[in-house]
């Protein structure tokens, strides 16, 4: 134990030291919320890695590798980077020229502000929320591990440590201490990985004893099946709102393409690893085992508290990195969609500044509730995120590409989506949800659209083509 003590207080020093610099330093929103537009190349790279690398991925990858092998990889991890690097390569440039701050502000200057409200509220409380609570839980299992804690102390000590960190220094304060945790989380995962060959009892043995089902990209499901799936998880991250946050707060455009571009492929590789520690730990823990517990089992029971000591402060920095994220992501849409745009739009920067440290007071609350309330970590998360992508990615699209589009075709798609991805489960089809919702989004948007005219509150165009008729124009008169 007194090696973990020594490290969670080094680190947590660490933490709130940077916390209290940059309370002192933010002056306004722009910097609390958005970093002030002003982040260079490797802090970008390191907020983004760590932010990728949350509960899911140490905890619940990990799980998704014992359980289903290294096509866990290829269903879920890898289409999540392949459509990162779509919005950063084809949209990071157009979207950080409209100076805005969420995808819900996105809507609203094309369709008009109350359009605007839905994605807020989806983002702020369906995705936001819960996948804080997954942290705050995965914080909780580890003071459990490391100091026997109670399940309740842990959940109260994460959610005050987070709060306390994420109140005082906003996104500045996140991205910097983001950009040296991701050295901790690659130290710890990659250290984990090396012990769980040598417990698996070497390369060679690992492979003759592992069915090849656990080592191929489609396992026993099937290519169908996990082609079908990556499907359903991948497009969400056209609309993450974490990694707009950084294309958004890059000091330039060339930093928030170069830098995602670099964190992206670094993340990539760094997400093989928890699928293959699962995949190797078949062989030496218990087979009855919880798959969101054997990260902790092999670091705390396995490992010599000096090393299990630093992967689990790597293991504490990816929480704490996805939470504050989280937090600050719904903070965002609650201050500059919901109270700037609809309340009081001519809000004093002092009022906003209130407002945005009291809406991370009232996500984290949220997402304390929440985390008395989780029972599957994996499941939790994917839930919100399918629910997120098929309500709001084809409205997302058509502001970029679909001129045509008008306010109700957008907001009839989302809703509908919405309600249907919801209640399709209950209704015992062989069909999947995310493919119902996606189809009945893409439907209801094109043909309420071209039956309807657009609003007075509309601005009519298609952003990306926009933007790019705008650039050639720019290079033309500069010739």
């Amino acid at each position: 134990m007194s090696w973990y003590l020594i490290y969670f207080i080094i680190y947590f020093g660490f933490l709130f030291g940077m916390g209290f610099w940059y309370f002192f330093r933010v002056k306004s929103s722009d910097d609390y919320l958005i970093a002030g537009w002003s982040m260079g190349f490797w802090p970008i790279v390191g907020t983004i890695i760590s932010t990728f690398c949350g509960a899911a991925v140490f905890i619940g990858w990990v799980g998704m590798g014992f359980t289903i092998g290294m096509s866990g990889f290829f269903k879920f991890a890898l289409p999540a980077y392949i459509f990162t690097l779509i919005l950063i390569v084809l949209f990071a440039k157009p979207l950080r020229r409209q100076k805005l701050y969420t995808l819900a502000d996105l809507f609203s200057e094309r369709f008009g502000s109350k359009i605007g409200i839905f994605p807020s509220i989806l983002s702020a409380f369906i995705y936001s929320v819960p996948t804080l609570a997954l942290q705050i839980v995965g914080m909780s299992t580890v003071f459990t591990l490391a100091f026997d804690m109670s399940f309740n102390a842990g959940i109260i000590m994460a959610f005050a440590l987070i709060l306390g960190f994420t109140i005082l220094g906003g996104l500045p304060a996140t991205i910097i201490t983001d950009a040296i945790q991701s050295i901790i989380l690659v130290i710890g995962i990659i250290a984990l990985f090396i012990a769980s060959i040598v417990y698996g009892g070497g390369l060679k043995e690992i492979l003759a004893s592992t069915p090849t089902d656990y080592l191929t990209p489609f396992g026993q499901e099937g290519v169908a099946a996990v082609l079908i799936y990556a499907l359903s998880v991948g497009p969400f991250y056209l609309i993450w709102q974490s990694t707009w946050q950084r294309i958004f707060a890059s000091k330039s455009e060339e930093v928030a393409t170069k830098a995602g571009v670099t964190a992206v492929i670094i993340a990539t590789l760094i997400s093989i690893l928890p699928y293959s520690i699962g995949v190797i730990a078949r062989g030496y823990v218990p087979a009855d085992i919880n798959p969101d517990l054997i990260f902790s089992y092999v670091t705390v029971e396995l490992l010599p508290s000096a090393l299990g000591g630093i992967i689990l402060v790597g293991l504490l920095s990816a929480l704490m990195t996805g939470a504050d994220s989280f937090i600050l992501q719904g903070s965002s849409n609650l201050t500059k969609d919901l109270y700037a745009r609809l309340i009081r739009p001519d809000a004093s920067e002092r009022q906003m500044m209130r407002v945005s440290r009291l809406s991370v007071v009232i996500i984290a609350v949220l997402g304390l509730i929440v985390a008395y309330n989780i029972t599957n970590i994996i499941d939790m998360y994917q839930w919100a995120l399918r629910l997120s992508a098929v309500t709001l990615v084809f409205p997302f699209l058509a502001v970029m590409f679909w001129k045509r589009v008008t306010a109700i075709g957008g907001l009839s798609s989302m809703i509908v989506a919405a309600v249907l991805t919801i209640i399709w489960p209950f209704l015992n089809t062989p069909v999947d949800e995310t493919i119902v919702g996606f189809s009945a989004s893409l439907i209801i948007m094109v043909v309420v659209s071209l039956f309807t005219g657009h609003s007075n509150n509309e601005k009519v165009n298609a952003i990306y083509y926009e933007d790019f008729k705008k650039q050639k124009n720019d290079v033309h008169e500069r010739g």
